[in-house]
């Protein structure tokens, strides 16, 4: 029996080892944006990891200056990584040339502001401005812009100018932009940040209805928690990366379960949560003890006081 060659085994080690996120839709491994303002460097993104399955419907929450933001104009094709993996549907958006770019943001992924002035021309009515990214995009359909608006629920505003119609209103018809083209990822900025919060569930309705049923993935980024519940998966930003994840299923008897996670990168570390920090007084080092089926986490014993 021959005996393998080093490279022999090198390959097979390879080939057995599946790339991290071979499978998921979006990608973001070790991601670093480091921003240089008037000689100052702003890192906004610290070597974060994120993975997101096709089809999904999630939300991104975290304070000001978490770095969700960041992460959203990278997703958009917007911003250009410092270094590290984004990957969306395959496209590595680190290697890609401003012609590839451009044809990402139209064809790959469709994107709503929180402004609903910024969705919408305001001299297009609404069936016009669905239409328009599709003429942009050589792909000019005349039925798709009247199926998109019935589908959202806004079928009854298509002759109507955005001044005509209601936020909520515009939002719908903003996320009919947004799928207009197809696209394989919706991302919405904070996308009820004006709304009040009946209007907001109907914004999150059609949201769902659209990722339900035409299977889009979509990302909603937001600082409000109460989002969250609208989803099925919500995961947290601090610091530039990320920091815990929650997710929702429904028990036995129907009723929704959140259980709440802190994530786990591929070196090993996590961020506690900052309430069970300050209630432990846990800084600079903790002592950690391996159980049978779980680590204990301790804050570090004080050192002995030189005094006598």
């Amino acid at each position: 029996m021959n005996t393998p060659t080093l490279s022999e085994l090198e390959a097979q080690a390879t080939k057995a080892k599946s790339a991290f996120g071979a499978d998921a839709h979006i990608v973001c491994d070790n991601l670093v944006r480091i921003y240089k303002t008037e000689g100052v460097e702003v890192v906004a993104l610290q070597g974060l990891d994120l993975l997101i399955q096709k089809g999904e419907l999630i939300a991104v929450v975290g304070a000001s200056g978490s770095g969700k933001s960041t992460l959203l104009n990278v997703l958009s094709g917007l911003d250009v990584p410092t270094a590290g993996l984004a990957r969306v549907a395959g496209m590595d958006l680190l290697a890609m040339t401003a012609k590839d770019r451009l044809r990402y943001r139209r064809e790959v992924v469709g994107f709503i502001w929180q402004q609903t002035a910024r969705n919408l021309l305001p001299y297009l009515s609404a069936r016009e401005n669905v239409e328009l990214p599709m003429k942009l995009a050589g792909k000019a359909r005349k039925d798709r812009a009247a199926q998109l608006l019935e589908l959202l629920g806004v079928g009854y505003c298509a002759a109507r100018k955005p001044a005509e119609m209601s936020g909520g209103e515009q939002q719908r018809v903003a996320i009919a932009v947004a799928l207009s083209n197809s696209p394989q990822l919706v991302l919405a900025d904070e996308p009820t940040g004006e709304l009040d919060s009946e209007t907001s569930e109907e914004v999150f309705e059609a949201l769902r209805r659209a990722n339900r049923e035409l299977g889009v993935t979509v990302v909603i980024v937001t600082h409000d928690a109460l989002v969250s519940e609208q989803v099925d998966r919500t995961v947290g930003i601090r610091d530039g990366r990320t920091s815990s994840e929650t997710l929702r299923r429904a028990g036995a008897e129907g009723e929704i379960i959140a259980e709440e996670y802190a994530v786990l990168d591929r070196v090993g570390r996590l961020q506690l949560p900052r309430d069970f920090m300050n209630a432990l007084h846990l800084e600079r080092r903790v002592r950690l003890e391996l159980e049978s089926d779980h680590i204990g986490v301790w804050p570090a014993r004080e050192e002995p006081s030189d005094e006598h």
